[in-house]
């Protein structure tokens, strides 16, 4: 199955050489690249969450795979959702998933559902892929989106992720697609985030995952940041950087309801 896209013209240009020269506007060329084992970035359109994407996609050095952990924000499909076969199409390149990484997941957790109509809708993991083709379209994918999931789920789900990058003799990085606060004042937006971004570099998904709840925080995609955070501690990452912070008020100038972005890098 080729997924095609869902939303070109819409949360970025729909055309290859617009495309490219959109994304590149927010391209770090100078950046120092990392050997990043997970990392989060944020999934709206890219006039206000692009320069933050940009930010981290230029400081990591790029696997051979990534896996895309993102929220599922249509409700189609089950919990969890993996796409385990296929193609992903946007109008700056094609990516194959990774059916060999993708197999083991669904071997190693009875958690994730091999399912495709989850994707077909959604952005969260759509909008990672115009900064990933402007550096490679070469690299595979797996796409994950997350709908519910307790802690336990959570720790599961990682667990078997885990355990198939592990397996693999080939590089991967864990990318948790999220936004962070939604549509408060910038100054709230900013507190509340701070919260949950202390817990992130912290490497603490329990406390992120607690937090969120506890603080209402409307960071859509605190699910897949828990996993990815659980993964990452799996295999060994030790630290976490800020690369970029920033609301949409930035970008706007509308400081009375805001969306703030967060990139992270974990090594």
């Amino acid at each position: 199955m080729k997924r095609v896209a869902a939303v070109a013209d819409q949360f970025y240009y729909g055309t290859s050489t617009r495309l490219r020269q959109q994304v590149e506007q927010y391209i770090d060329k100078g950046a120092r690249k990392e050997d990043a084992i997970g990392i989060i970035v944020p999934h709206a359109g890219l006039i206000y969450s692009g320069a933050v994407a940009g930010a981290v996609y230029s400081s990591i050095k790029f696997p051979e795979t990534f896996l895309l952990l993102g929220p599922n924000h249509t409700g189609i499909g089950p919990k969890v959702s993996l796409m385990d076969d296929g193609e992903w199409e946007i109008p700056t390149g094609t990516f194959k998933i990774d059916r060999k990484l993708a197999s083991r997941i669904a071997l190693n957790t009875d958690k994730i559902t091999r399912d495709s109509q989850a994707h077909i809708f959604e952005h969260s993991l759509e909008v990672q892929l115009p900064f990933i083709a402007y550096f490679s379209t070469e690299v595979k994918i797996v796409p994950i989106t997350i709908l519910s999931a307790s802690l336990e789920d959570c720790m599961d789900i990682a667990e078997g992720i885990a355990k198939a990058v592990k397996s693999l003799d080939y590089p991967v990085i864990v990318a948790a697609s999220s936004d962070m606060s939604h549509y408060l004042p910038d100054k709230v937006t900013r507190m509340k985030d701070e919260k949950a971004i202390s817990k992130i570099l912290g490497m603490d998904p329990k406390g992120l995952y607690e937090t969120v709840l506890k603080e209402r925080i409307s960071m859509c995609g605190y699910l897949p940041a828990t996993v990815m955070l659980f993964v990452s501690k799996l295999l060994g990452a030790s630290s976490a950087r800020l690369i970029k912070y920033m609301t949409s008020g930035d970008v706007s100038g509308d400081y009375e309801s805001v969306v703030g972005y967060a990139g992270i890098v974990l090594t």
